[in-house]
């Protein structure tokens, strides 16, 4: 009888133990650690630029290049919540652009998270290339030299977000550390009105045109997108 009991209770253990480790998968993130097999994604912006929101002419596609004219930011018309996102950048000299991650409001990019792309880094904290702007650096310098293509993989899901930059992962958070206003989780000050917790969770996507004093030129391609369910 004894080794009965042991027995059942020993299953129960380990029905327990493997309960929570499913709960932990279904709750985990499924940022990739590298960059994934695009093949099959859906485009996010249209050959055309059809299912955009921009003001006339500000981007244009050449060759299959998103190509930035203006400093406006392309948005898409489709809101997104989680997803991971795929795609190549190229900068000039003192480029400064982003993209915009599920937007609260279009019309304060405020509204909305941004990972930088950059020829390096701006005068902001945490504007470097690959952070998310003001908020959270990139783990290690993954840049490549100006005028070569980097790669991002970024994923969001619930309140994970997540980039693999050029091969390695930079940075896997959760934004509910973000608890207070104008206040990072390492205690530096940033210029988000809320707490980044409280930030939208479904919004549109976009990138940001030609940032900076020096307005100058950024590319994008090979832009692709999957839905996590």
């Amino acid at each position: 009888m004894q080794n009965i009991n042991c027995s059942a209770l020993s299953r129960r253990r380990a029905f327990t133990v493997a309960a929570l480790l499913l709960a932990g998968s279904l709750w985990s993130p499924a940022a990739p650690k590298s960059h994934p097999d695009t093949t099959g994604w859906e485009d996010l912006l249209a050959a055309d630029l059809s299912n955009v929101e921009m003001k006339p002419g500000s981007w244009v596609v050449e060759n299959g290049v998103l190509v930035a004219r203006t400093h406006d930011t392309v948005w898409t018309k489709k809101s997104y919540d989680n997803f991971i996102l795929d795609l190549e950048f190229k900068v000039a000299k003192e480029s400064n652009s982003g993209v915009f991650l599920r937007s609260g409001n279009t019309k304060d990019v405020l509204s909305a998270l941004e990972v930088q792309v950059h020829e390096s880094q701006d005068g902001a904290l945490y504007g470097m290339v690959g952070a998310i702007y003001n908020a959270q650096p990139p783990a290690k310098p993954m840049q490549k030299p100006v005028g070569e293509w980097n790669h991002f993989t970024i994923t969001c899901q619930d309140s994970h977000v997540a980039l693999v930059f050029n091969g390695e992962e930079v940075f896997n958070v959760d934004l509910n550390d973000w608890k207070e206003a104008h206040k990072n989780p390492d205690g530096t000050q940033n210029k988000f009105p809320k707490a980044l917790k409280d930030y939208a969770r479904k919004g549109p996507l976009g990138l940001q045109g030609l940032h900076g004093k020096a307005r100058s030129p950024v590319w994008y391609r090979n832009i692709k997108i999957k839905e996590l369910k």
